[in-house]
């Protein structure tokens, strides 16, 4: 997703964090300080909470720590809880004791530093444990991993951090607030005049063509996921970054990408993140949702679920209304 500035263009921020972009945009210039001190200070903390990558990162040592009780933070309880809603929501679609189904595909390091061809053999699939066998109380915060269970908090903890940092500008600032990670998208405040028009692409990174599909957002969330953008090869194979939690593999292929509008960016990700990993039957399964939500199939269709409006270029982009999953 890219943004389109609406005619009194807001202030904008742009810089790399999470290991994607953060592009944050406030309706008065003047708050635009302010709102990204926010920002950063959100990105900071949830990146030592939840960062597979860094050592010293509190999901490390949680992680290390498996098979034994530890007490969690604060900040790192609500990540937790994020992601223990996503799975009990997709019936374990989204999962997040996928973290070595993860390694052993070789995405073990920030993408950036991952090669983007290894030559070296892929070890056998190792399907997640699952979110079940977790034990964690939300009072004490207490939490027990399963033996040689790795948690990745990833998809819900950016998501999250977006919900976090719009709402928290918007707040501070006293006007309105966009946040976006990639693809995961929040706005909070009072939207400028014509609400934000959203660009869609299967690339947040690249520009987009005058004449591509918009939607214009006044409230809530947006969050796209995709197979096109994090791939990598080894040992002769494609390799993309959502994994199915049942076989521990890439999610077969059928959508390039799946965007969902939803009141908060934790479930609007969880939803476009499940639509991925269900595949065939991820039509089914958003309707029962009523999100509104746009797939795309590898061939270019376009299916469109949950009163998703039609494809519209940005300058008169239509209105999509988020919802709660039901």
């Amino acid at each position: 997703m890219t943004i389109r500035a609406p005619a009194a263009s807001p202030a904008v921020a742009v810089f790399p964090a999470l290991g994607t972009t953060a592009v944050l945009l406030v309706t008065d210039p003047e708050a635009l300080p302010a709102a990204e001190a926010v920002l950063r200070a959100e990105l900071v903390a949830v990146d030592l909470a939840c960062s597979r990558f860094r050592p010293d990162s509190e999901l490390t040592r949680v992680n290390l720590n498996a098979g034994n009780p530890t007490t969690v933070s604060e900040r790192f309880a609500e990540a937790l809880q994020a992601a223990l809603r996503a799975a009990l929501l997709t019936d374990g679609a989204v999962d997040p004791t996928v973290g070595r189904a993860m390694t052993a595909l070789g995405y073990d390091r920030t993408f950036a530093a991952l090669r983007p061809e290894d030559t070296r053999p892929l070890p056998p699939a190792l399907p997640a444990p699952g979110w079940r066998r977790i034990a964690f109380d939300p009072r004490s915060r207490r939490l027990r991993l399963p033996t040689y269970t790795q948690l990745d908090l990833g998809a819900t903890a950016k998501a999250l951090a977006a919900d976090r940092a719009a709402h928290r500008a918007a707040a501070t600032i006293g006007g309105g607030v966009l946040v976006s990670l990639g693809g995961d998208l929040t706005v909070a405040g009072a939207p400028p005049e014509g609400g934000w028009r959203i660009a869609l692409a299967d690339d947040h990174a690249r520009p987009v063509t005058e004449h591509g599909p918009a939607v214009t957002v006044t409230g809530g969330a947006l969050a796209t996921s995709g197979i096109r953008v994090r791939t990598w090869h080894r040992a002769g194979r494609t390799l993309h970054h959502i994994v199915d939690p049942a076989t521990g593999e890439p999610a077969t292929p059928v959508w390039r990408t799946a965007t969902v509008a939803a009141a908060c960016c934790v479930d609007a990700n969880t939803a476009s993140t499940a639509a991925i990993v269900l595949g065939d039957r991820a039509v089914d399964w958003l309707r029962g949702t009523a999100l509104p939500a746009r797939l795309v199939a590898l061939d270019g269709r376009v299916v469109r679920l949950g009163g998703w409006p039609p494809d519209s270029a940005p300058a008169g982009a239509p209105a999509v209304t988020p919802g709660d999953p039901r």
